[in-house]
Parts: structure tokens; C-alpha cells; sequence
């Protein structure tokens, strides 16, 4: 794969579709953008809506509405087009609907001859991101999902609270599931290098009342705490997507937990699962094996268990 004008379309132009583009457009991470929905007048609109931007950013993207055989040059696919949860749902309640959605979606963007990088956001993240690879048949490297980027992302956020340091100081991940399996690798996690556990030890005082499995607690509900006040969620994974992007084109070599799929890494083959990864212009370069402690590896297991049950509802 060769990039040389930053080509990008987003499928499913919905409000997780629309600040995926609104983000890549304010951060010049792309020069053009294709959007394609099913609703073709929506698309239209959030198109004509997202040139309106240009003139107050520092470069022009060419925004357009397509259709999937446009998909033959565009670098990267973004899919957010799927079944969003219904009140009282889990993400893997959509599973059935955004199966056939992705199968549908995946089969006719790679009709179109492309060769680039899928990246996933629609939920299930983690086994629409597995049936993505199968069904387009790239290597893996070339397809992977937001995974657990966004919830990385509100853990950083919600620990800053407890401590004040910029969340940018924090370095942690969650891993497995974008769900409620979902774990923190708390034996990772450091501020400004320093290891959180001695931290918490050293600071008994100050931060002994923090608590850990209220943390990860928070973090695991924080998109339906969400959902339930406004609808859903859009901005954070908007930016994740972007993030990701951007990492890509810039062959940064940047370390995100995203949903990868595993060949060995962490002892398991033929899943799709959040653990850091290198991402660089070829998209995965590597799974970053991460030393866990015998808990956190329990937590793996029953994490990618609970993927493993759903994946096999669709035949995988």
C-alpha cells in the first residue's frame, strides 16, 4: 500500500460516521473524504455540512458522496454503519444486526478492488472486526477495530480526577472486550513513568481510598451513563477513529489499544480483541505482548470467553 494523497471514507454517516469526519477535517488528517450511507439525502447533508468547515481550518479536504465502488483507491474504510444498542441492551445485543450489516457493507467495498486498511467502530467493535477479516480476505494487518481505544481513553480521564495529573501523563490500557468484560492492566499502568501501584502504595494517605474496581467500574458503563442522558455517544469514539487515522498516515509507530486480530499474541489465534498495537502506514505492524499478572490474565481469558460465545452465534 502506498499513500499519497490521504484518501479516507466513512460508511454509515449517523452521528459516530459524522464527528469521525467533522474530527478529521478539524485535525487536516485527510485530503479527501468519502462519505456513503443508505441514506443517500443524509449523506448529502453532513457532506455539505462538513464543507462548510473549510474555510475555518488550515487546509482544504475535498468531502464527497459516493457509493462503495468509489472504495477502489481510498486508503482506509472507516465502518460505523450498524445496530445501536436499545435501552436495556448490551453492545453485543446488536451483534445480529450489525453482522449482516458489515458482511453486506465488506462484500461490496471489496468488489471495488480495494486493498487498504478497514477500520471498525460499528459495536460488536471486537467481532464485527474478526468477520470483517474474514469476510474481505486482506491480511490482518490491514483490518482492525477501535477495540478498547476509547475506553483507555476514559480511564486516563476518570483516574485524572482522583489524581491531578493531565491525562495525558497517564499510560494504561484497558484490555479485551469494548464491553463489560472489559479489564484494566493495572500492572502497566504508570504516571509519568512511574508505576501507579507504587504510587497508590507510597501514598497511602492521600489516594488509599481510591478504589480500583470502582475505577474500572466507571469505566466500563461510562458510554451507557452516556446514553442514557443524550442518546448515545459520538465525540469520543469520533476522535478515537481520528486518532487512529492519523497514527496510520503519519506511519507514527504509535502505541493504542485497538481491536486486532491475533495470530499466537497472548496465546490465542482467530479472535479480534483490545491489546496495544504498533500502528504504523501498513496499519497493525505489531501486538505488543504485554507481561500480565495471573489475575489480569484470568480476566483476559474470561474476557475473550464472552467473545468467543458470540462469535460462534454468527458462525465463527
Amino acid at each position: 500500500m502506498k499513500f499519497s494523497t490521504r484518501k479516507v471514507a466513512i460508511v454509515g454517516t449517523g452521528l459516530v460516521g459524522a464527528s469521525a469526519g467533522y474530527s478529521l477535517i478539524n485535525q487536516n488528517i485527510c485530503d479527501e473524504l468519502l462519505l456513503i450511507d443508505i441514506n443517500h439525502e443524509r449523506a448529502v447533508g453532513e457532506a455539505m455540512d462538513l464543507q462548510h468547515c473549510i474555510d475555518f481550518t488550515t487546509s482544504r479536504t475535498k468531502v464527497a458522496v459516493g457509493s462503495f465502488e468509489d472504495c477502489t483507491d481510498m486508503d482506509i474504510v472507516i465502518i460505523t454503519a450498524g445496530g445501536p444498542p436499545k435501552p436495556g441492551q448490551t453492545r453485543l445485543d446488536t451483534l445480529e444486526l450489525s453482522a449482516k450489516i458489515a458482511k453486506s457493507v465488506v462484500q461490496e467495498v471489496m468488489k471495488s478492488g480495494f486493498n487498504g486498511i478497514f477500520l471498525v467502530a460499528s459495536n460488536p467493535v471486537d467481532i464485527i472486526t474478526y468477520q470483517v477479516w474474514k469476510e474481505s480476505g486482506l491480511p490482518r494487518n490491514q483490518v482492525l477495530g477501535t477495540g478498547t481505544s476509547l475506553d483507555s481513553s476514559r480511564l486516563k480521564s476518570i483516574l485524572s480526577q482522583y489524581i491531578d495529573v493531565d491525562p495525558r501523563s497517564i499510560h494504561g490500557y484497558t484490555l479485551g472486550e469494548h464491553g463489560d468484560s472489559q479489564f484494566a492492566a493495572w500492572s502497566h499502568l504508570t504516571i509519568g513513568g512511574k508505576p501507579f501501584m507504587q504510587i497508590l502504595e507510597e501514598q497511602k494517605e492521600t489516594l488509599g481510598n481510591i478504589d480500583l474496581d470502582e475505577i474500572i467500574d466507571q469505566v466500563r458503563k461510562a458510554g451507557f451513563e452516556i446514553l442514557h442522558r443524550k442518546g448515545t455517544t459520538y465525540y469520543g469514539i469520533g476522535c478515537a477513529l481520528a486518532s487512529i487515522v492519523h497514527s496510520i498516515f503519519n506511519d507514527d509507530h504509535k502505541i493504542l489499544a485497538v481491536s486486532s486480530i491475533l495470530d499466537g499474541e497472548y496465546g490465542y489465534k482467530n479472535i479480534a480483541t483490545g491489546v496495544p498495537v504498533i500502528l504504523t502506514r501498513q496499519g497493525v505492524k505489531e501486538v505488543v505482548e504485554l507481561n500480565l499478572t495471573d489475575d489480569e490474565k484470568v480476566k483476559f481469558d474470561q474476557s475473550n470467553e464472552v467473545l468467543r460465545k458470540y462469535m460462534a452465534t454468527i458462525g465463527y
